[in-house]
């Protein structure tokens, strides 16, 4: 085994062990959170056509009774920070595991790596988990357009796919990593930008145009 892959395997047992230390004693609580089981580009249908989308998926997962929002941030006029659009918390995954409390703690506003958002909990309403760096297809990448503290990027260069109504390749997004693997940046929310909106570019950058689920109320 190489060195790179004994590091990544490594890396991959601490953060096993990690979730379940900080699963052990969490409250648990209905699911408020998912990753998109949905594979698409960066059109959305803008911000309202994601929202619809996890709608629709938290409906067919038996939780459609809550106002569910996508986490995705807005540039140029009428900009929108993703924080700003999910609630106040705390949200639970699809197996009742808690990932964050509150918007500070999802976000590391006052202390970093205070949510427990993760490959192993970062699961899709249905409860599976998605395939993640060092495996045979790579779909860590999640569109968020947003800096690390959820917030929307000035206007100037695409980081939102065309505020979520593109799938050109003359366009990008902010994406993060829900597994917290990268060569560089592993935040769950900013890590690198996309090679294009279309579903082959997202694909290639290791993404499937999946995004974060919350339930605001």
């Amino acid at each position: 085994m190489s060195m790179k892959r004994m590091i990544l395997a490594a890396f991959a047992v601490t953060l096993m062990g990690s979730a379940g230390v900080l699963a052990q004693g969490n409250p648990t609580g209905p699911m408020s959170f998912f990753v998109t089981s949905t594979v698409q580009g960066g059109n959305l249908g803008g911000p309202a056509g994601a929202d619809a989308t996890c709608q629709r998926l938290a409906a067919a997962a038996g939780q459609g009774n809550r106002t569910w929002r996508a986490y995705l941030s807005r540039q140029g006029q009428g900009a929108v920070n993703a924080r700003d659009r999910i609630g106040n918390g705390p949200w639970f995954n699809a197996k009742g595991v808690r990932i964050a409390a509150n918007l500070a703690d999802l976000h590391g506003d006052v202390e970093r790596d205070r949510n427990l958002l993760q490959i192993e909990t970062a699961l899709t309403e249905k409860g599976e988990s998605i395939p993640g760096r060092g495996m045979p297809v790579n779909e860590h990448d999640i569109l968020t357009g947003s800096d690390s503290h959820g917030k929307a990027f000035p206007a100037g260069e695409d980081r939102t796919c065309a505020n979520w109504t593109s799938n050109a390749d003359t366009n990008k997004a902010m994406i993060g990593h829900h597994d917290r693997m990268s060569a560089a940046n592993t935040s769950w929310n900013s890590s690198h930008m996309t090679q294009g909106c279309s579903l082959d570019a997202l694909k290639r950058t290791g993404g499937a145009g999946r995004f974060y689920c919350f339930a605001a109320n």
